[in-house]
């Protein structure tokens, strides 16, 4: 298959720039995979569409305010820094001007952090020592920005926007954004009428931005992934298993959690690893029944990973529908649900 093949061109006016004022208000794209019907209706009424003893799976996954903006001690350069993984005592980072950061540069970015680059990458990538006394995670809390996604271009006035209700696990550089949806009383409702609510943790990394090099698809590599899943999360989706009733995962990657749990042992288990999995179109998709995600840049992982699970054609006149209908893409965009 060819990258092309999942082009579309989307309208700029559709990408969503700031979220709703109310996360539920947002519209709901409904795709019925073996009627292949479309409906359109609103986020708030997705519970008509779903049964008692379903199950919810979502990814509580925290951002962090990662994104940092320092000067280089000897120069006064100014460079940013995107924090991507822990390693120790040691972070993992992207860095923009990263021209002017060599082995043992110190960066300033307060009176209260500093960062030492210890190892020089490919591709604007830095390991960075950092410098510091107390809890870094409350220095990062307080000097530190949540990332957005480079197509966002304006300022977000309530960080907590970016985050879903039940945000919990720090770790991730992106939001898992089908999850910014739902309120605490959609859980409350799903919960009085019998909808099991379940968690994973997936920290969701940078690489779900970056676009795939390669032409042909099956080339393309996938960035990695740290995901969790608990005993108690295990026993509800193999409970469900076994009744023959549906799991539902809010996000791609909830659902690219269960899917790489399910393929290394056959059933659900608790486990925590890290995941590369591809999903594209030809790839049997066994751990779920159903989906909820926003709009996916064209020929993004993501949108190759939901017409896996819907059918390419069918996403594809889905994709047409909703350009047509203006609903707003990405991650402050509107949502739809696979069933």
């Amino acid at each position: 298959m060819k990258k092309e093949d999942f082009h579309f061109d989307l309208p700029e006016a559709l990408i969503a720039q700031k979220p709703l004022k109310k996360r539920s208000e947002s519209r709901l794209m409904v795709l019925n995979k073996k009627n292949k019907t479309i409906e359109h209706c609103q986020f708030s009424d997705l519970i008509n569409y779903l049964n008692p003893g379903d199950v919810l799976v979502r990814n509580n996954t925290k951002v962090l305010p990662a994104r940092l903006f320092g000067t280089k001690e000897e120069t006064g350069a100014k460079v940013e820094v995107l924090l991507l993984k822990e390693m120790g005592d040691t972070w993992l980072c992207l860095l923009g001007n990263a021209k002017v950061v060599k082995e043992g540069t110190l960066i300033i970015f307060s009176d209260t952090l500093s960062a030492r680059c210890t190892e020089v990458q490919e591709e604007g990538l830095r390991v960075l020592e950092m410098i510091y006394e107390g809890n870094f995670y409350e220095i990062l809390d307080a000097i530190g920005i949540v990332p957005l996604p480079p197509y966002i271009k304006e300022k977000l006035d309530d960080k907590e926007r970016y985050q879903t209700v039940y945000a919990e696990v720090g770790g991730s550089a992106a939001a898992p954004t089908a999850g910014l949806h739902f309120t605490e009383e959609i859980f409350s409702a799903l919960k009085e009428k019998g909808i099991q609510v379940c968690d994973i943790t997936l920290h969701v990394g940078l690489g779900t931005f970056k676009p795939m090099k390669s032409e042909v698809i099956e080339e393309h590599i996938m960035h990695e992934e740290v995901y969790s899943i608990s005993e108690e999360t295990a026993k509800t989706l193999n409970d469900a298993k076994e009744k023959g009733n549906r799991i539902i995962c809010i996000g791609t990657t909830s659902a690219r959690t269960l899917e790489s749990v399910w393929k290394k042992f056959q059933c659900f288990k608790a486990d925590s690893d890290v995941t590369s999995i591809f999903i594209y179109p030809g790839v049997e998709v066994c751990s779920f029944d159903g989906l909820v995600t926003n709009f996916h840049l064209p020929e993004s992982t993501l949108i190759l990973l939901i017409s896996a699970f819907a059918g390419t054609d069918f996403i594809r006149a889905a994709y047409k529908e909703a350009i047509a209908e203006k609903y707003r893409f990405f991650s402050f965009g509107d949502a739809m649900v696979i069933l």
